[in-house]
């Protein structure tokens, strides 16, 4: 058996957050969430990918959205890159969710509390060796939580899950397994398949059941990440953050190339003078391109996905 790694956004969304994925999106939450008290028993996924809707995957970065008990809402991204201002646009998404909330004319008591849950396949705290940290409004003095709970900031850091399989015991450490090794894997493990939300997750990651359009669509998403993580790391190894911008720039015209052939020298130079932003949105966006002309409405549009 062959399995896609679920650390792509199209295959985190295809598991977690499918028309059938509860099951395994309640217990991939409470154990990361609620590992010691399985609090979740029910939930709602908003909007959930559904086969055919490969051209609309990525929705403002988020991956999966779902509402949980106390109808707490519950946003998730599957982050691979480390991207330029990462931490801003997750607090950013998570005050977003939390302010959309409310429709014209209703009070602030109509505001539910957001969790926003990030798994990066990199490290974002060096300094400190948990693999899952939780940030919410408390006293900087004396540690007391702020009384109404509005948003908490929850951080998966794969990197720093280093347990072998033969180490894993707690519904947790099997998630997390499952994250940083699906891919990996030949054939499921037995003590993972044990856990039967585990086990229909494997079977939504193996790539016989995917169709060729989501396979290609899988494929064409992979390559664009290992281009684009050679040039971040190019960008950190020149350390000047017009050299990374450039390079990412170049990479976007080369993957443009090498689909559609030579392009004009004109539409290069409007790549070349487009914003750090405006390249990582046009990153996003030509994945969804069927031809030139998509290029052109979106450089005339002034980069608005």
């Amino acid at each position: 058996m062959r399995f896609i790694s679920p650390k792509t956004d199209f295959a985190f969304k295809k598991i977690f957050g499918s028309t059938d994925s509860k099951d395994i999106l309640i217990s991939f939450l409470n154990a990361i969430l609620y590992p010691e008290e399985s609090a979740i028993e029910d939930l709602e996924i908003i909007d959930p990918y559904s086969p055919g809707n490969i051209a609309i995957l990525k929705d403002s970065f988020l991956d999966v959205k779902a509402r949980i008990k106390g109808n707490t809402i519950v946003i998730i991204e599957m982050q691979v890159l480390n991207v330029m201002a990462f931490d801003k646009r997750v607090v950013y998404n998570a005050a977003k969710a939390f302010t959309t909330q409310l429709k014209s004319g209703q009070g602030y008591s109509k505001l539910n509390p957001v969790i926003a849950l990030t798994i990066t396949d990199f490290t974002m705290f060096p300094k400190f060796d948990d693999v899952i940290s939780r940030f919410s409004f408390v006293d900087m003095e004396h540690s007391f939580a702020y009384p109404d709970k509005t948003i908490d900031l929850v951080f998966v850091e794969l990197p720093k899950f280093t347990k072998e399989l033969e180490e894993i015991e707690s519904l947790t450490d099997k998630w997390l397994y499952f994250m940083k090794q699906a891919n990996s894997l030949e054939t499921i493990p037995e003590k993972m398949g044990e856990v039967s939300a585990i086990q229909k997750a494997f079977t939504i990651a193996n790539v016989i059941n995917l169709t060729l359009e989501e396979f290609e669509d899988l494929d064409k998403r992979q390559m664009f990440i290992e281009d684009q993580q050679g040039a971040i790391l190019k960008g950190r190894e020149e350390g000047r953050e017009e050299g990374r911008q450039e390079g990412q720039a170049q990479l976007i015209i080369r993957v443009l190339e090498r689909r559609w052939g030579e392009i004009a020298p004109d539409m290069k130079t409007r790549i070349l003078q487009l914003s750090s932003n405006q390249l990582e949105n046009l990153g996003e966006a030509v994945l969804d391109f069927s031809n030139l002309e998509d290029l052109i409405g979106w450089l005339v549009g002034g980069g608005e996905l």
